[in-house]
């Protein structure tokens, strides 16, 4: 996946129709419908269709300039400004509007939580910070938000994004007002972004409760868990090698110490692998095979434990995931999950989602530029990601087969 491509900066203008017309036309024009009634005013309205055509159509980077110049020349520019980072429409409506769609028209199997690294050359950008990625292995000045994502085996399309603020940012008065950061924004870890994303999202906008699969390999694992289950959420939370867990499991005798790394468990039970088939949606739906295997196990104890016999199960219990793919000796992923009745081959094709979201980001999200904001405006990178999502959701729904002649929730 190429998360750190950058676009150039220049937009070389087609003289052909964009690639929303047609059939995608009909569809956008309706999805608008929905997503903007809370939105007060014709014209707010009608620069919301303007914009996502803009994403949809324009070439190279989607700023508001090049968004602008395919839409109406230079004197548009000023109000697509304005209607973006300077307005007072509330995007939560929108994001809200756009998951009822998507519930109706694609139901999610999961919701699937990632994190988005946006590269920037420049300080201003609102949370941009110089450091080093983990998982990218090099240092980046950039952005760092986290996605929710509506996912199934067929499409994935992000919903909710948070951004993630560090306490440089939040408490430094001067940078602080000149993004235009509400006062109620407090520091986060990542974690808190991740967990946060999706609860909100849980508590207040009525969303079916699906399976939530997490994989932030940046974030604190543990703090993550424990708020998920105290949701009741159903999760399937990847984990590293070295996140420590107390086996549960009476047939690992040697793992049942506080605090055992996951690698050291999973390879205690290597000898309990079986083949799990898994379908391949990104070639061509083809099957492929990984040896799997998942053992009982439960977060460290903080406290006291309540005795118990070995092996009776208890309202603690976890499941810790191990797969082995292309007969690799140490597993290629490892997850944790309190789904402990589900079958493996439901685990695994659960797990794979996370690839579903990393093609569709690099084949729909990047080309719809929902890393190309270029302004300060907390508000305004909010109000970009939003409709660059809805723009997403179009082009996915298209290439799902969810458009028909007469527009929307026809298949065609």
């Amino acid at each position: 996946m190429s998360t750190l491509a950058l676009y150039p900066d220049d937009v070389r203008r087609q003289p052909h129709a964009p690639k929303y017309a047609g059939a995608y036309d009909a569809m956008l024009t309706e999805l608008c419908s929905e997503l903007f009634a809370t939105l007060p005013r014709s014209d707010q309205r009608r620069k919301g269709l303007e914009y996502l055509r803009g994403l949809l159509g324009g070439q190279g980077r989607k700023t508001i300039r090049n968004i602008a110049a395919l839409i109406g020349g230079s004197a548009t520019e000023q109000s697509m400004h304005h209607f973006i980072s300077s307005s007072i429409w509330d995007w939560e409506p929108v994001r809200q509007a756009l998951v009822r769609h998507l519930v109706r028209i694609a139901p999610p199997q999961a919701w699937v939580v990632r994190p988005m690294v946006i590269p920037k050359g420049g300080r201003h950008s609102v949370g941009v910070d110089r450091r080093f990625f983990p998982a990218l292995g090099q240092v980046l000045n950039a952005q760092q938000a986290v996605g929710v994502w509506a996912a199934s085996d067929e499409m994935a399309t992000p919903v909710n994004w948070r951004l993630h603020l560090s306490e440089d940012w939040l408490e430094d008065d001067e940078r602080r007002t000149r993004a235009s950061i509400p006062d109620g924004t407090v520091p986060e870890t990542l974690g808190d972004c991740a967990v946060g994303a999706y609860l909100d999202m849980l508590t207040t906008w009525d969303v079916p409760v699906r399976p939530l699969v997490l994989d932030a390999p940046e974030t604190d694992t543990g703090a993550i868990v424990r708020r998920l289950r105290e949701a009741g959420v159903p999760l399937l939370v990847r984990v590293s090698s070295t996140f420590r867990l107390t086996a549960a499991d009476p047939a690992l005798p040697g793992c049942r110490a506080e605090g055992v790394p996951a690698h050291q468990i999973m390879g205690a039970a290597a000898g309990m692998r079986r083949p799990v088939m898994w379908s391949d949606h990104d070639a061509a739906e083809t099957l492929r095979t990984s040896m799997s295997t998942s053992v009982r196990v439960r977060m460290p104890a903080r406290g006291p434990r309540p005795v118990r016999a070995l092996g009776q199960a208890g309202v603690g219990d976890l499941r810790l995931m191990g797969e082995w793919e292309n007969g690799q000796s140490s597993p290629t992923a490892l997850w944790l999950t309190d789904m402990t009745s589900l079958h493996p081959v439901a685990l695994m094709q659960l797990s794979k989602m996370t690839r579903r979201v990393d093609r569709d980001f690099a084949e729909i999200s990047d080309q719809v530029g929902m890393r190309d904001y270029t302004g300060r405006s907390f508000k305004g990178w909010h109000r970009h990601v939003t409709l660059a999502s809805a723009a997403h959701a179009v082009t996915a729904l298209g290439r799902a087969g969810r458009v028909g002649r007469a527009g929307l929730g026809y298949a065609v």
